[in-house]
């Protein structure tokens, strides 16, 4: 059921430097994707990445969408005298078609931030930052399967490794991030990290092909992983490939 009420917040931007969040990695790597215009956090918690985006200009509104009160009056507290809204809603369902120039989803898990995605597409703004918890090939899945192409992708490092990804929508059908790349491992791992190359990403891949290699038990799903990071961790044993010489 669509549950929505709207908690108007706005007020004069506060401009204080001193009372300005300090976020974590994690957000800090989220906030440095968002730029302008009016931003959606979708399970905005206690909407300090919304305060952080108003109060240093990044964004000119922000729109905190809850779907528990407890974490709702934490937003609105938060972003009281902000020029933004807190809104208890359902994901997307909090939002109309073309009411945020971007969005953010962070800290849940990527099968539920694809769900979310894929109820309401006609409210998914042409910006989307993504920060899943775990399994952030569904939502790499989503964006292929939806024309939002994935334009950027950072790895930070937490209480976990967080995958950081930014989508554009684009109406051609073929995203040329995954050129190149073998679509299920490009999936699992990212295909512009795994172009990258970058000595700390691999060291995060062989720490966790080695964890799986003596993981007892593994389930289908850690087991085709297992195959795909040694399949990738061979491959960058091999200096990389010249693009194409083109032609006139």
């Amino acid at each position: 059921m669509d549950k929505r009420e709207n908690v108007n917040v706005g007020g004069q931007q506060q401009s204080n430097p001193a009372a300005m969040p300090r976020l974590d990695a994690r957000l800090q790597a989220v906030a440095d994707q968002i730029h302008g215009g009016i931003h959606a956090d979708i399970g905005s918690d206690h909407g300090h990445l919304l305060q952080m985006l108003l109060m240093s200009g990044q964004i000119d509104f922000g729109i905190a969408i809850e779907n528990k009160p407890h974490p709702l009056e934490n937003s609105r507290s938060a972003l009281a005298g902000l020029n933004a809204e807190v809104r208890l809603a359902d994901g997307f369902a909090g939002l109309e078609t073309g009411q945020a120039d971007s969005v953010s989803l962070c800290g849940m898990g990527g099968e539920l931030m694809a769900r979310l995605l894929a109820d309401h597409p006609q409210h998914v703004p042409p910006t989307v930052i993504a920060q899943p918890n775990r399994r952030p090939e569904a939502v790499r899945r989503w964006g292929l399967a939806s024309g939002y192409h994935l334009t950027d992708e950072q790895v930070t490092t937490g209480r976990i490794h967080y995958f950081v990804m930014r989508f554009e929508h684009n109406n051609t059908i073929i995203d040329p991030a995954y050129s190149g790349c073998d679509r299920e491992s490009a999936e699992l791992f990212g295909p512009l990290l795994l172009k990258r190359r970058e000595p700390k990403y691999r060291s995060i891949l062989a720490a966790e092909c080695q964890y799986l290699q003596q993981l007892q038990g593994r389930t289908a799903y850690s087991q085709n992983r297992l195959v795909r990071l040694k399949q990738v961790l061979n491959a960058w044993k091999r200096p990389p490939q010249p693009a194409p010489a083109t032609h006139r």
